[in-house]
């Protein structure tokens, strides 16, 4: 009898860990202490889940752009993505935040009220919108290499099949190389999206309303540490293991469709 790859183990983990989740979830919700702080972390969610989707979303469509133009026949282009992404990638996340919120946007503030144009204030720019722009440009230049990755890996007899056909450069774009291209990136994307849920937090040095800020400010109050970064983690936990799933069932689809 042939021996079961890993993707066919029967999941006990994620047994264990829905075990171990029904009973934090009977803890919070049976307990009055875990209850209050729940209801209290639960309104981070939202801005935890717009945070993630729209950074990881700007992140994707820039990361793309970039992975194009890591491609592109002219060198100063090339040469452009590549400054950008090694700058970025070698600043860490929370440093890139700060700056970005405390000195980018105040800058391009001044710069534009210079130019002339309708003046606005660095106070009408929210801290939201600035982490989001922080968290864009940092996951824009990971997922750049994960595009750049994928779009290698199409083999170029097809590309040029394509060329041989009539199809422009949009069209084998479309047709041809970015749906295989897709199939080899979606695991690794997937896994920055789940990153992204949990560097999320990070807007919380900003003062952003999510779950981490709010869980701050909630221990704070009632100095019940233990209960409340508890209920905190219990949050991110089942909406990284939830994206996971998902993540992972399209990847299954995608490649029992590949199959028939």
């Amino acid at each position: 009898m042939a021996a079961k790859t890993p993707e066919q183990d029967f999941p006990w983990w994620l047994v264990v860990l829905g075990a171990t989740g029904l009973w934090l979830f009977y803890e919070v919700w049976s307990s009055p202490v875990y209850a209050q702080i729940m209801q209290k972390l639960v309104k981070g969610v939202g801005i935890t889940l717009m945070v993630t989707v729209v950074a990881f979303l700007s992140a994707a469509v820039l990361g793309l752009l970039l992975a194009v133009g890591a491609g592109s026949k002219r060198l100063v282009i090339r040469q452009a993505v590549r400054l950008y992404t090694e700058v970025v990638r070698g600043v860490p996340i929370i440093v890139l935040l700060l700056y970005v919120a405390f000195a980018a946007v105040p800058a391009l503030v001044a710069a534009w009220n210079w130019a002339g144009l309708p003046e606005i204030r660095a106070r009408d720019v929210s801290l939201l919108w600035r982490a989001v722009i922080a968290l864009t440009i940092a996951y824009s230049a990971f997922l750049a290499e994960v595009f750049r990755a994928g779009l290698a890996s199409v083999d170029r007899g097809q590309i040029e099949a394509a060329m041989a056909l009539g199809l422009n450069g949009w069209q084998r774009f479309r047709l041809i190389v970015f749906p295989q291209a897709f199939r080899t990136i979606l695991p690794p994307l997937g896994n920055d999206f789940v990153a992204m849920v949990k560097d999320s937090s990070l807007v919380s040095v900003l003062g952003v309303a999510d779950v981490t800020q709010l869980a701050k400010v909630t221990s704070a109050g009632n100095f019940r540490y233990f209960e409340t970064y508890n209920s905190a983690a219990l949050i991110y936990l089942t909406l990284t293991v939830s994206a996971s799933l998902a993540l992972r069932r399209l990847e299954r689809h995608l490649r029992g469709r590949d199959t028939r």
